[in-house]
C-alpha cells in the first residue's frame, strides 16, 4: 500500500532562502531512493515563508529507508533553526 504525505514548513521571518536551500537539497537524493514514487517541494506563491513537501512511497519499508538515509539525517539536524512551524498530513488518493 502506498504512503502519501504532505509536510508543511513555515520558515522563520528572513529565513526563506535557507529553508528553500535545505528542502531543495532533499529532492534529487530522495527521488533516487528505492520505493520513491513522487517527491517534490513547493513554495507557496502567496506566502513565500510557506513550503510543502509532497511525497509518495511504495510502502512503509521504503519510507523507513528514506528516514534512515544520510540526506534525511542532515535535513533533520539542520532545519529547526530556520523553521517556525512544521506539520505533516497523511493523504489518501481518491479512486
Amino acid at each position: 500500500m502506498t504512503i502519501t504525505k504532505s509536510v508543511t514548513f513555515i520558515a522563520k521571518e528572513g529565513n526563506e532562502s535557507k529553508m528553500k536551500e535545505l528542502l531543495s537539497a532533499m529532492v534529487v537524493p530522495s527521488k533516487a531512493e528505492e520505493g520513491c514514487l513522487f517527491y517534490e517541494i513547493f513554495q507557496y506563491e502567496n506566502d513565500r515563508r510557506r513550503f510543502m513537501a509532497v511525497e509518495t512511497w511504495e510502502n512503509e519499508a521504503a519510507l523507513d529507508g528514506h528516514k534512515a538515509s544520510s540526506h534525511y539525517a542532515l535535513y533533520k539536524s539542520s532545519y529547526e533553526p530556520f523553521c517556525e512551524d512544521k506539520y505533516t498530513d497523511e493523504l489518501e488518493v481518491l479512486k
